[in-house]
């Protein structure tokens, strides 16, 4: 499962639960959930260069329209190194949210802008900006459309409840017989 460094700890506690139970009932009733995260997005930073988080009020909407994402994306704080200065990529939030949406090719020519010198905050912004916006503008789009016609979500939300309870049911009676309580 995708997860952030402040989620570790509940992956942690449901591999101990499923752990405990297949040892106890000496079965694999449960498989061992395992933490998916990219060592750059374990901690986003937000625009204000803490922890992103909507209770800093430093978040970037996913879906927010272009110009909006543009504006947010304008206010990140940095400090006051001229254009001419070389920079470094690995102390800097702009490169640091530009590593999760760019390719590795992306990555690496912007870190090298970065030590070279010559380029400004302002132009370092409109980098992140044109990466984020094409990789963001899909999902925009298909969350505007959605949100036009709801009831596509909520015919899928029932159909995906009825599996889910169809799949839970049917865990539940497996794991009534491996305890003994059928």
């Amino acid at each position: 499962m995708p997860v952030g460094n402040d989620q570790f700890q509940h992956v942690e506690m449901a591999q101990d639960i499923a752990q405990s139970f297949n040892f106890v009932y000496g079965t694999e009733a449960f498989r061992i959930p395992q933490p998916l995260a990219h060592e750059d997005s374990k901690t986003l930073v937000g625009l204000d260069g803490r922890k992103m988080s909507k209770s800093y009020n430093n978040t970037i909407p996913m879906f927010a329209p272009e110009k909006e994402l543009r504006k947010l994306i304008m206010k990140i704080v940095t400090n006051s190194q001229g254009v001419e200065e070389p920079k470094d990529p690995d102390t800097c939030s702009i490169f640091s949210l530009y590593k999760n949406f760019a390719t590795a090719e992306q990555i690496a020519a912007l870190r090298e802008r970065y030590k070279a010198g010559g380029m400004g905050w302002g132009h370092a912004k409109q980098e992140l900006f044109e990466v984020m916006n094409a990789h963001l503008s899909p999902l925009r789009e298909r969350y505007f459309e959605l949100m036009q016609d709801q009831s596509v979500i909520t015919d899928a939300l029932k159909i995906g409840g009825e599996k889910a309870k169809a799949l839970a049911a049917q865990k539940i009676s497996q794991l009534r017989s491996i305890i003994g309580i059928d």
